[in-house]
């Protein structure tokens, strides 16, 4: 269900608005809502039966809305079931990080001298994605609309994610790169594996587009690669690290960025939730921040890839 009144005009929602609107949803949905003391953005459903911490940006031009998360609002959420609420202009469906998924990430970083983290959110076609200031970009689609709240406020709605294999996963972003009208590569020695009773099968292509040829042997070895139709623009590289080194794939990704820049709009490491932290550190290598991969890699874990595909079920 869209986040009612957030796409229905062509004017942005200001902060005044966009908030009254949720929280009237809440209300409806789940009954008492109250506003916690020493906060204007702290939010309790119930009694103590979850928290939500709202934020809002507009969205700037580059389609980037740009947040600031106060520690001592953070340190509110600690213990509690707790939801973390992005809001934006034309917002058609909420966007809801549950903070457990996050915490570990907060507590590993100082925020900047006014007290803050610093976050960004970019709503794009080929999937949101929220940055966190010196830690890295996640990958958070599977995080719109409402299931991520109400798999905090009522446990017994938490749907099983099935264990995935590694060619299961590439079958799913294959899938969804399909749906989203891109051209699919994947290693002509994985295809075999491609699991076609768990998706509608999907054609991928035969070869890569010519422009590539300084990192075409590096380019064939990538899981899954997301191609504009039509031209040669690389839309996504995801690297299933099921079992491999983390450290591997940010490689291969950085030998991509480093001997053609430009020619990829995003890489994603897709990993079990587990391995979250040990990308943050390997992505924080100087290496990596040197070259600039830091600000252009993803994290995306396998049950954002499941319940990414379950949205986009068609």
């Amino acid at each position: 269900m869209p986040l009612i009144g957030f796409a229905t005009t062509g004017k942005s929602k200001m902060p005044n608005e966009a908030k009254p609107l949720l929280l009237s949803e809440l209300r409806r949905r789940y009954g008492r809502i109250r506003k916690l003391e020493g906060s204007q953005s702290l939010y309790e459903i119930g009694d103590g039966v979850a928290r939500v911490y709202f934020r809002y940006s507009k969205i700037h031009w580059r389609n980037e809305a740009f947040y600031g998360l106060r520690r001592e609002d953070l340190h509110a959420l600690e213990g509690v079931p707790s939801i973390i609420c992005f809001l934006w202009d034309k917002q058609a469906e909420p966007l809801f990080i549950p903070f457990s998924e996050y915490e570990d990430v907060f507590n590993g970083l100082t925020p900047a001298s006014d007290g803050q983290y610093k976050v960004a959110v970019y709503p794009r076609p080929e999937g949101t994605e929220m940055y966190i200031g010196r830690a890295g970009r996640f990958n958070v689609e599977s995080n719109l609309g409402w299931g991520a709240l109400e798999s905090v406020v009522d446990s017994s709605k938490v749907h099983e994610v099935p264990a995935l294999t590694h060619s299961q996963i590439q079958t799913l972003l294959g899938v969804m790169g399909t749906r989203k009208g891109y051209d699919i590569w994947v290693p002509s020695k994985d295809r075999p594996a491609l699991d076609w009773g768990l998706a509608e099968r999907f054609s991928c292509r035969d070869v890569l587009p010519d422009a590539f040829d300084a990192v075409h042997n590096t380019l064939q070895e990538i899981d899954v690669i997301w191609i504009q139709k039509g031209s040669s623009l690389l839309k996504a590289l995801f690297e299933v690290e099921y079992s491999m080194p983390i450290y591997s794939g940010l490689l291969r990704f950085n030998d991509i960025h480093l001997t053609s820049p430009h020619i990829v709009s995003r890489f994603s490491v897709v990993s079990n939730d587990t391995r979250r932290s040990l990308f943050i550190r390997q992505l924080n290598r100087p290496t990596f921040r040197a070259s600039g991969l830091s600000e252009l890699c993803t994290f995306l874990e396998y049950a954002n890839v499941y319940w990414w595909f379950s949205r986009t079920k068609t």
